[in-house]
């Protein structure tokens, strides 16, 4: 399972050009499912994003967390992190998991991120989405749960 993290000062997402979610300071996350990804995978990640320690305090200081800052997540569903370019020019996403199983597990980030008392907002799962991003510094970090 993969994420890619930024912090940002607001974000919103639209499909067909209505909107569907927005946020204000917090965490927008491009979340990846892998084959054989697991809920314990998701119960993982959740605890990481949570803890981590990427805003700043009143020293000007990375040492806060995003429950700490109050902040929201927009939870983005992006099988593209899955892209292997080893190969060619054009990306296979072989070792992408099958969409009914991927959307199974994204939603169930949602709930873990949630049960840590955090707001989370979404996208639609394999929808064309257009995200607007206002990064703060900018802060980007990329997680891998088979690495943490």
């Amino acid at each position: 399972m993969r994420a890619v993290i930024q912090r940002v000062l607001n974000s919103d997402l639209k499909v067909d050009g209505k909107q569907i979610s927005k946020i204000e300071k917090g965490l927008v996350i491009f979340f990846g499912v892998g084959i054989g990804d697991s809920e314990s995978d998701c119960e993982k990640l959740a605890q990481k994003i949570s803890k981590l320690r990427i805003f700043e305090d009143e020293n000007g200081k990375m040492n806060l967390s995003i429950k700490d800052v109050g902040g929201e997540i927009l939870l983005v569903s992006q099988f593209t992190l899955y892209a292997d370019c080893s190969h060619g020019n054009r990306p296979s996403f072989i070792n992408a998991e099958k969409p009914e199983r991927a959307d199974n597990l994204y939603k169930y980030m949602q709930k873990c991120l949630k049960n840590l008392e955090i707001t989370v907002k979404t996208g639609i799962f394999g929808a064309d989405m257009k995200i607007n991003v206002l990064n703060d510094g900018p802060v980007t970090i990329l997680l891998d749960t088979n690495e943490i």
